[in-house]
């Protein structure tokens, strides 16, 4: 075990997205903070973070929440207007 500080953060991130990451948290028991700093350490090492069942996993777990966004989206996401922000979410 290895002790290190942790800070509160405000991280905005697409909803969808993050409903695929809270799900996925929990079904490998851990908190959302610690499923992203396992994700960016594995990152940042140029591993996978996933095995084969957890891909599977998420697979479901985008067609449940609609996520349709790849790694061609990256970087090339912009926000909605408050206004059509509201109105996709009363869909």
């Amino acid at each position: 075990m290895v002790t290190i500080e942790r800070i509160q953060t405000g991280v905005r991130m697409e909803r969808r997205l993050l409903k695929v990451l809270k799900a996925l948290a929990e079904y490998h028991d851990l908190s959302l903070g610690d499923l992203l700093e396992g994700i960016v350490l594995h990152a940042f090492e140029g591993k996978a973070p996933f095995g084969s069942e957890s891909i599977r996993r998420i697979a479901e777990l985008k067609k449940i929440y609609g996520l349709d966004l790849s790694v061609a989206h990256a970087h090339k996401l912009v926000e909605a207007s408050p206004a059509k922000r509201g109105a996709s979410r009363r869909k």
